[in-house]
């Protein structure tokens, strides 16, 4: 009797499972602020089975992030880099941490809002604008470059190895301590880490520093990087 109890415990939790990981996800992907080529970005988010995405799109986009029910969505992907904010859409912000909505930010979503002090607390770390001084970013691109993977069992990097990638590189950017490292590269013109992951309030966030274009995009690696960020930010 003990035998069977535990064979059908085994059977749902093993239905349970697979519910969960076959769990369609909706995301809010927002852009703006920034050319990008929009044919093959989206073609990425095409690939990701399970997951289905509503593109906001900036100016209106903040506004729009504080007016969607939040029940129509799991997690939000940045992929915008807007110079400017207005209080009303900074709720916006506050009002996805204190829901602990998923974040993940990609590329040169760190560059944005370069006047709000507490932006660079919710993605992580920051790039600085400015010429000749010590505190500037640098950015070069199509460079070749590995991403190191430092942790092999974590939700976003698990089944992924080292990898080469020709993408735009970040230089002398700020990370905030405390954050915990995902992805690092040598490579002389970028700054060491590259992919981090942490909390704000009760929101999971994704930082992942490549994704300039498609030659990013249209990496497997990058992809299942992407993917699997989303759906970790989107745990509950």
């Amino acid at each position: 009797m003990k035998q069977i109890q535990y064979f059908l415990t085994l059977c749902f939790l093993i239905i349970l499972s697979f519910s969960v990981s076959a769990k369609k996800l909706n995301i809010l992907v927002v852009t703006g602020g920034h050319d990008f080529e929009r044919k093959s970005f989206f073609e990425m988010f095409d690939t990701f089975q399970n997951i289905s995405y509503t593109e906001l799109k900036h100016p209106e986009a903040n506004a729009q992030l504080g007016t969607i029910d939040s029940k129509t969505f799991d997690a939000v992907v940045f992929y915008d880099m807007p110079k400017t904010i207005s209080e009303t859409e900074k709720e916006s912000y506050s009002k996805l941490l204190r829901l602990g909505k998923g974040l993940v930010f990609l590329h040169h979503s760190q560059c944005s809002y370069q006047q709000w002090d507490e932006y660079k607390t919710i993605v992580g770390g920051k790039y600085h604008e400015g010429k000749n001084t010590p505190q500037s970013s640098t950015y070069q691109h199509d460079v070749t470059f590995k991403v190191k993977i430092v942790d092999t069992k974590h939700p976003v990097t698990k089944g992924i190895k080292d990898f080469e990638i020709l993408d735009e590189v970040y230089g002398n950017t700020e990370v905030l301590p405390g954050v915990t490292t995902l992805l690092t590269t040598d490579h002389p013109q970028s700054s060491k880490i590259i992919g981090w992951t942490h909390r704000k309030e009760n929101s999971r966030i994704v930082y992942i520093q490549p994704g300039h274009d498609k030659n990013g995009w249209l990496n497997p690696n990058y992809q299942k990087l992407v993917r699997q960020a989303i759906i970790y930010v989107s745990e509950k």
